[in-house]
């Protein structure tokens, strides 16, 4: 054993007192700086044993000594694990009673077990005893004892949760993380090893990259579909892009700079592609995503839910639990059919037979689902989301997922109002929430701007769809012929029916309302279909949405803005709608209640503004239609909007609450629907007098050349935003029915740099205000 350097005591005379204290430092800074001693195993070991009752260490570091010097190379490892059993049961305890504490941040003062440990260089012994097979020169490397893995492995994840910088430490040894996937082999040490990566990949600073995984393609292939589940966790971490923390780094300018400076594909893209690589994965996340559970009994599974999820905190902590109990299920038959060599007495009092609750199976599955759907919504955000969308398809995952959805998605019982929480994907809630959530932003990812929408009605109601058009006097759309009725959903709903079927139970506040709301509105966006929208309407969707904006009493702002989004989509060029609203709106006050609502918050309801006036403007050319006219005569919401004051207070706060700092892909929708007001204007050669309100708007309010400078700035953004070969402008295309060739016109119009032309920003703002060299769009 090594021993400190020079021949004195580290503890002598008067200092004695000192020595615990001492020790810990030159510990500490030996790890700091790599000088002097930097492990207990260093110290000698009748100086730990004095020291270590006062100092509370609980005989860790002598232990840590005999665990040393029994795991050298080529030693019986057997005298080694007996010594490990016993530092894994101290520190087991403690991490148990962290989870069940919330994660209480350990006192480094006071010495946990699992601090010491770390301190005295245990963490460090550990990863040398798991990797020294690896560094044999011999051909065939020798194999450690299953048992003696799983316990390094388990102690190693206690320390993590346990002492602040053990997980980051960890993760920057490469050779150790990859080491780390090789031990998924073995289904013996699969789940703590996916539970040690799972918490390492979490605060590595570099993403990991797949393909530097060995055999990583026969390692995906040997898994069971529970591994391949669990394996979902630790994939979550190495395909989605890193979140970039600040909001100000959220800004599109920042974001244009940041992939200006990084042309080539990120190490996310990078691992989505890797994955799609190996054979059979989609198709197995697709059966796992799809595959049905028996249903849970009893009427307190709810209760069961929430005792449990206070302390399961990892869907692969329970898979340790299903692991016991199917293992206490085995010594149980073996018991019926030798009771002779069973212990029966252990077997009565295993506290486990009465803790583990039947409905956890159910729970258990969820997790899984929540994984494996994060996964699949990820890749279909990619950009192999074309490949992606077609295996899906293949694979039958929405007529799978339409054939769980009364059972298991959204059960009868499920209470959704008694947890309100955050929009954003981390936030923490229970399975059944998160696996709602999950299921709803897969589905919006599904349906948003593809073809494969119609896969979510089954043949009945495409049939339908093609009634409407047929009715209407109009051609079926094309992705609606071409769609593979082998692959729709089946039975008498079809998944998106089923959907709108529970967002209209939902509580007004329900955090649901949210994402229902959004996978409705996905399944219209793109070109703008009748059909789509009379199917829905028939099914009163209109309805429902204005009774929650006006009459429900609703606050959030988030479904709000989510419904307002809808409501634009349905409404878009549609006479009927209009008509069935102003049949709902049939009263000054709830039309006051409508419009205070929109005015409350422009950048959640800027794109209802623009459905408004597009179609105003559609409607104002079908001047010979008799029902046409006669709703343009009649409906409040389109008399309002047809009258050119409203217009201009629009445009004029639509551009006032944005500037190029501030625009981010939430608010940017601003800029473009102030766009559109001016674009139509311009088509009708309006566009001088609007530019002039403008001018007018800002002497009135005392600070000429702001609005018409913010707005010169804006557009110059635009230009370079839009314009990026990367930047795909067919959303702004159909959304709006103007081709882009126009937009990139009127913007051009607008920027001139004439100060005779009447359609240039420039003729407005008077000199000694311009501010138009000032380049904010740099980095």
């Amino acid at each position: 054993m090594a021993t400190l350097l020079g021949s004195e005591s580290p503890c002598t005379g008067g200092k004695r007192r000192n020595c615990n204290s001492n020790i810990v430092t030159k510990l500490t800074a030996g790890k700091i700086r790599g000088q002097g001693f930097s492990r207990g195993t260093q110290l000698p070991g009748g100086l730990l044993q004095e020291r270590d009752k006062r100092a509370k260490w609980h005989g860790i570091p002598t232990l840590l000594q005999k665990l040393y010097e029994s795991s050298h190379p080529n030693s019986d490892l057997s005298h080694a694990h007996s010594f490990l059993k016993v530092l894994s049961s101290q520190l087991s305890m403690e991490a148990m009673s962290f989870v069940t504490e919330d994660r209480k941040t350990a006192q480094e003062s006071t010495f946990p077990n699992t601090y010491t440990f770390d301190l005295f260089g245990g963490v460090d012994l550990l990863v040398e005893i798991l990797m020294r097979p690896t560094l044999t020169m011999q051909k065939k490397k020798p194999k450690m004892n299953d048992d003696l893995v799983k316990d390094c492995l388990s102690v190693l994840y206690n320390c993590c949760i346990c002492t602040e910088g053990v997980t980051k430490s960890l993760a920057a040894r490469d050779d150790f993380v990859l080491f780390l996937f090789t031990l998924m082999t073995n289904k013996k040490t699969f789940l703590q090893t996916a539970t040690l990566i799972e918490d390492i990949l979490g605060v590595k600073k570099e993403m990991i990259q797949l393909d530097g995984i060995p055999n990583l393609s026969s390692l995906v292939q040997s898994f069971d579909q529970q591994q391949l589940a669990n394996f979902c966790r630790i994939l979550s971490a190495t395909i989605s892009e890193p979140d970039v923390g600040n909001d100000d780094k959220h800004t599109l300018l920042a974001k244009n700079a940041h992939q200006k400076r990084n042309a080539s594909p990120s190490r996310a893209e990078v691992n989505q592609v890797t994955l799609l690589n190996i054979p059979g994965f989609i198709e197995r996340l697709c059966k796992l995503a799809t595959r049905k559970v028996s249903e849970a009994t009893g009427a307190n599974f709810l209760q069961e839910l929430e005792d449990w999820y206070t302390w399961l905190d990892n869907a692969l902590v329970l898979d340790a639990l299903m692991q016991m109990a199917s293992e206490e299920a085995e010594q149980s038959k073996l018991f019926s059919l030798h009771p002779e060599s069973s212990d029966e007495s252990s077997l009565a009092t295993s506290p486990l037979r009465h803790r583990l609750p039947q409905s956890m199976k159910i729970v258990h599955e969820i997790m899984y689902k929540v994984e494996v759907l994060y996964v699949l919504c990820v890749l279909l955000m990619g950009r192999q989301r074309n490949q992606v969308h077609k295996m899906l398809a293949e694979f039958r995952l929405i007529p799978g997922l339409n054939n769980l959805f009364d059972k298991l998605i959204w059960r009868k019982y499920t209470a959704s109002n008694h947890v309100v929480h955050g929009q954003n994907e981390n936030c923490d809630c229970s399975p059944e929430i998160s696996f709602k959530i999950q299921f709803l932003r897969l589905l919006q990812s599904f349906s948003d701007h593809h073809e494969n929408k119609y896969l979510l009605l089954n043949s009945q109601e495409l049939n339908e769809l093609s009634a409407i058009s047929m009715k209407a006097n109009i051609p079926e759309v094309e992705a609606l012929v071409n769609t593979d009725r082998s692959l729709v959903c089946d039975g008498k709903k079809g998944l998106l029916t089923r959907l709108l079927t529970v967002m209209k139970r939902e509580p007004p506040d329900s955090s649901f309302r949210f994402w229902q709301a959004r996978a409705v509105e996905s399944f219209l966006r793109g070109a703008t279909s009748y059909a789509d929208q009379m199917f829905l309407l028939k099914r009163g969707l209109l309805e429902h949405i204005l009774f929650c904006i006006i009459d429900s009493g609703c606050t959030s702002r988030d479904v709000l803005q989510s419904y307002f989004d809808l409501l634009g989509e349905l409404m878009k060029f549609n006479i009927d709608a209009f008509k069935r609203f102003n049949k709902y709106v049939n009263t000054p006050e709830k039309f006051q209640t409508f419009l205070t609502q929109i005015n409350s918050s422009l950048v959640d309801s800027n794109m209802l503004v623009r459905c408004i006036v597009l179609s105003l403007d559609r409607f104002e050319s079908l001047t010979e239609d008799v029902k046409v006219v006669e709703v343009l005569s009649e409906c409040c919401l389109l008399s309002y909007m047809a009258r050119v004051e409203n217009r201009l207070s629009f445009l004029f706060r639509l551009i006032n609450i944005i500037n190029v700092q501030t625009l981010t892909q939430e608010n940017v929708s601003c800029l473009n629907t102030s766009l559109v007001i001016l674009m139509l204007a311009r088509r009708k050669a309006k566009l001088p007098f609007y530019l002039n309100a403008l001018r007018e708007k800002e002497y009135a309010e005392k600070y000429p050349g702001c609005l018409l400078n913010n707005f010169h700035n804006l557009l110059r953004f635009w230009q370079r935003h839009y314009l990026n070969k990367d930047k795909d402008s067919t959303c702004l295309e159909n959304s709006s029915c103007i081709p882009f060739s126009y937009w990139k016109e009127t913007v051009s119009v607008l920027l001139g740099s004439d100060r005779t032309s009447l359609c240039a920003i420039a003729s407005y703002i008077d000199e000694p205000f311009m501010d138009l060299d000032r380049d904010l769009l740099e980095d």
